[in-house]
């Protein structure tokens, strides 16, 4: 009963940390890829503008999509007791990187142009997330 009740405490302890690991990645990596993306804009336009179309883009993989794919990974991890490292940092990259996908769902397929640049961002992050979870809790399952 107090094993059940400890985990029950750890696992949404351990999937904070695993997320603020995970924003921690996406921003320091991803901080090369927004300068180049308002650098590259016209001289004409307004940074306020591209900086605009970035918190956007940030509010829309900050909503229930970036969360959903991460909590199906852990409830199948917990659920089967999984407890190699492996299922984990390959589970947490490809939730990670399913996420452009999601936020776009509604939206034709044309319309699916995500750079690799993003795609390896959102994959590392997400593989860091990961392995960051199975040091706190995935190990012991």
């Amino acid at each position: 009963m107090i094993r059940a009740i400890g985990r029950i405490i750890l696992l949404p302890f351990a999937f904070l940390l695993a997320a603020a690991a995970t924003l921690y990645v996406v921003i320091s990596l991803g901080q090369e890829r927004v300068v180049q993306a308002l650098s590259a804009r016209g001289t004409d336009e307004l940074p306020v503008g591209a900086m605009m179309d970035l918190v956007g883009l940030a509010l829309r993989f900050a909503s229930v999509h970036t969360l959903v794919p991460a909590l199906l990974v852990v409830i199948v991890g917990e659920v089967a007791r999984i407890r190699n490292s492996l299922y984990y940092i390959i589970g947490g990259g490809l939730a990670l990187a399913v996420v452009p996908l999601l936020t776009r769902m509604a939206q034709p397929l044309t319309v699916l142009e995500v750079s690799p640049g993003v795609w390896q961002v959102l994959a590392v992050a997400g593989f860091t997330g990961g392995f960051v979870y199975w040091l706190i809790a995935g190990r012991n399952a």
